[in-house]
């Protein structure tokens, strides 16, 4: 994943999975160690099933990945797809520092 060939869906899928403070968590979690979907249901007020669908969004993003190891699915954060996220941060920074500094050159002509 590389963040100057996403396309705005992808972009759009990124951003809007890692809008909710639950999914954020599940990446943090998932990042340190592989857990199972049973394991992260755990560690939060809600069903299995509602974590299962918060996976299923961060699946569909990039941002985590699952493996089946018989009956159990392990999710496993995606570290590459994190820097993609950054990268494009740090697109909009550049273009929010131009700007800044395009207004700090016209106030100071004047």
């Amino acid at each position: 994943m590389n963040a100057t060939t996403l396309s705005d869906a992808d972009v759009d899928r990124i951003f809007r999975a890692l809008a909710d403070s639950t999914r954020r968590d599940i990446v943090r979690r998932t990042l340190v160690e592989e857990v199972s979907v049973s394991e992260l249901a755990e560690r939060y007020d809600m069903s299995f099933a509602a974590v299962r669908k918060h996976v299923n969004v961060l699946e569909e993003a990039g941002l985590v990945s699952d493996k089946r190891i018989g009956r159990q699915r392990r999710i496993r954060g995606n570290p590459d797809a994190i820097r993609t996220a950054q990268q494009l941060l740090a697109s909009f920074e550049q273009i929010w520092r131009g700007r800044i500094d395009r207004l700090d050159a016209l106030l100071a002509e004047d």
